[in-house]
């Protein structure tokens, strides 16, 4: 891992007190305790596991018959079904925020990087599971490239999808925006991503929950708080149905 990459390791352990939607003082005391529990949950299974654990990885056989998709199955726009016809010719990904490099890169841009393959398991907070042959570039690779400061304690996913008129999003902290396993996903069963699983880029964060792997991505931002992304808690569904921003498992 870059220099940089081990800098944001210790940068992030500092930021895990805090809490991504925590705010001291002006909470009520309910929200407090939910807080804090979710802190410890997060600290615990890092402690236990260690912050760099692999989620478990499995063999070509164990793949799922069938990959369900899940909230939001398309982008109802004309921009991306024009896109999706074409194979997304002029979809762009942006790295963007605390960065000294930002970054604006082609789907090929991005395949022609170095990638990472991993079949994993994905599990719904609804409770379904499937297997699933992910590829992709891994996001520490991106925040290198673009140069991320030191400052930068969070990593936002920009997404095209909305669901009940409001645009998705997502955010992890810097640890776990440097785990290895943690990627910009560009296939499924080698095959480009299909619409329904969120073609033609989506985030695979292996250690957590389907809700904090975005889809239908098309930003990366790196910033130093989650106050005012969002209503601040973090990602689309812990704004709008208060689900844990850290969503472990």
């Amino acid at each position: 891992m870059a220099e940089i990459g081990r800098r944001h390791l210790l940068a992030g352990l500092a930021a895990l007190g805090a809490g991504a939607c925590s705010r001291i003082g002006e909470s009520e005391s309910a929200t407090s305790i939910f807080d804090s529990a979710e802190s410890w949950h997060r600290e615990a299974q890092r402690a236990l596991a260690g912050r760099q654990r692999l989620a478990p990885e499995f063999e070509p056989s164990d793949i799922s018959l069938t990959f369900r998709g899940n909230g939001s199955l398309t982008v109802d726009t004309a921009d991306y079904r024009a896109e999706l016809s074409k194979g997304f010719p002029n979809w762009r990904l942006t790295v963007t925020g605390l960065v000294d490099k930002p970054l604006s890169l082609s789907l090929e841009a991005l395949r022609a990087l170095p990638q990472r393959k991993q079949i994993t398991r994905h599990d719904c907070v609804e409770g379904w599971s499937a297997i699933g042959e992910w590829t992709g570039v891994p996001l520490s690779s991106l925040l290198d490239a673009a140069l991320v400061r030191p400052e930068a304690n969070f990593i936002v996913f920009r997404c095209a999808d909305t669901l009940y008129g409001r645009r998705y999003y997502e955010s992890v902290d810097m640890i776990d925006a440097y785990h290895p396993q943690t990627i910009v996903a560009h296939q499924l069963n080698g095959e480009n991503l299909p619409e329904k699983n969120g073609a033609p880029l989506r985030m695979r964060i292996e250690r957590q929950l389907g809700y904090k792997h975005a889809k239908y991505l098309t930003g990366i931002e790196a910033v130093a708080s989650l106050d005012n992304v969002g209503e601040g808690k973090g990602g689309f569904w812990e704004d709008v149905a208060d689900y844990q921003w850290y969503a472990g498992i």
